[in-house]
């Protein structure tokens, strides 16, 4: 009887092909991969701890250290600009009539210092555990517990319309160019970060300048949030405040079209 391994007409069995495996595959490919991350981790670090290593910040930190140093340079910016103002005066020809009309529109342009009686308003976000304390409102969303942009926006041009000399958003000063922009709960105001809560000093009338943060319609949108949520809302006379004159750049920024 003949082996069932033989060929048909022949003696011999014939030799075998070896196969891989797809398990066998599969495992040489995971090896390779691992080779290859192991690889560019090293060539990463060069020698560093990549995951402790002080160069690699997170975004928020880059964003605080750009705002610290804009902030230092405004600083820089009005040393030296007051400065070049003292030595102007010294003697530089001008008419007394035309350092009148100067001084008039360094006022009206916001580079010097406002004195006055002043009116600040403080918000601040709700609680983040808040939940509806009046009735027939419903349970708050993350929207509605922090200070908007338009928020911001509302108080400033109540306050504009009362009358206000000067009006100063945290530290700095506004000016016709400035704007209020928000980025989630952040206010960023001419080159600076900042964090509630946001406070906005306004020099004038100060019973002006309540009467027309009562009359806005914004901000009583605003005082609804403020007695269902818990949103910060705070008026106080300063009595006699000095608001500082505004020391960024002037120059404006303007887009070219492409030739």
């Amino acid at each position: 009887m003949s082996n069932s391994a033989d060929s048909p007409g022949t003696g011999s069995s014939p030799a075998r092909t070896p196969r891989f495996r797809p398990v066998r595959i599969l495992t040489v490919a995971v090896f390779a991969l691992a080779g290859l991350i192991f690889f560019t981790s090293f060539n990463t670090a060069k020698g560093t701890n990549i995951r402790t290593d002080a160069s690699l910040l997170k975004l928020s930190d880059l964003v605080q250290e750009r705002s610290r140093k804009n902030k230092e340079l405004d600083e820089s910016n009005a040393a030296l600009r007051h400065d070049v103002e003292s030595l102007a005066e010294s003697d530089d020809g001008s008419t007394k009539a035309q350092d009148e009309k100067l001084a008039g529109l360094e006022n009206s342009a916001g580079t010097r210092p406002v004195k006055g009686k002043a009116v600040t308003v403080t918000l601040d976000d709700a609680p983040p555990n808040a939940t509806a304390k009046l009735p027939g409102y419903p349970e708050p969303q993350p929207d509605y517990l922090v200070i908007h942009q338009q928020d911001l926006q509302a108080v400033v041009n109540a306050l504009w319309h009362g009358g206000a000399q000067g009006i100063k958003v945290m530290d700095q000063r506004l000016i016709s160019t400035s704007a209020v922009r928000c980025v989630g709960n952040t206010l960023i105001l001419q080159g600076r970060v900042y964090s509630p809560p946001y406070k906005i000093t306004a020099v004038g009338d100060p019973e002006k300048l309540q009467r027309a943060l009562a009359d806005s319609p914004a901000i009583q949108n605003y005082m609804v949030y403020v007695n269902v949520y818990g949103l910060g809302w705070k008026v106080t006379e300063d009595g006699t405040a000095t608001l500082p004159g505004y020391s960024g750049t002037v120059d404006l920024h303007y887009a070219q079209p492409v030739k």
